[in-house]
């Protein structure tokens, strides 16, 4: 019997094996369970951990923002985050806590059977790719067989932090617009 997104939420939700989840709500992804594009980011933020849900803060604003740049909504794709407990004042994730999380992307990326995974940043990217580097792999897609692609972009918060990067990244997503007609 295959695993629902509902019922993995449910099952994070009593989840207790990441040193975050003590004072951290979890944040599985949201959206389309059918999505041929899936998000990924780093971790839940401030907004992320008090909403329970993906990309709702800043990062996220822009991020919907991308998406509608290249013809689509939030509704149609999916969207997660490698960690699913917000690190401490926003802090990077270790590599532990990325590690104790991964089985549950994992399942989610089982559950939505995306055709294109789209890691958004450095840390996402580490996880499909750990020797690529963002600045050199963003928009350009890797394929990983018939079926996945992998299509690395900068992480929309790395614009708001550092206006040279945000031309770079509605490029990114023109180029993925680009590759998605194809």
């Amino acid at each position: 019997m295959e695993l629902t997104i509902e019922e993995l939420q449910n099952k994070l939700k009593a989840w207790k094996g990441c040193e975050l989840a003590k004072n951290s709500n979890p944040v599985l992804g949201e959206g389309n369970p059918k999505a041929e594009i899936m998000f990924i980011g780093e971790a839940p933020g401030q907004k992320e951990d008090e909403q329970g849900r993906p990309f709702v803060g800043s990062a996220g604003k822009l991020l919907n923002e991308l998406i509608e740049s290249i013809g689509l909504k939030r509704e149609d794709v999916y969207i997660s985050n490698v960690v699913k407990y917000r690190p401490p004042e926003n802090r990077d994730p270790t590599d532990e806590e990325k590690a104790q999380c991964m089985p549950w992307l994992k399942m989610e990326i089982l559950i939505i059977k995306p055709k294109v995974i789209v890691p958004l940043g450095r840390h996402a990217l580490g996880h499909f790719f750990p020797k690529l580097a963002i600045s050199k792999a963003h928009g350009l897609p890797q394929k990983v067989s018939d079926k996945l692609t992998i299509f690395p972009i900068y992480h929309p918060a790395a614009a708001l932090h550092n206006g040279n990067i945000r031309q770079p990244l509605f490029d990114d997503f023109a180029a993925l617009k680009k590759y998605l007609e194809t």
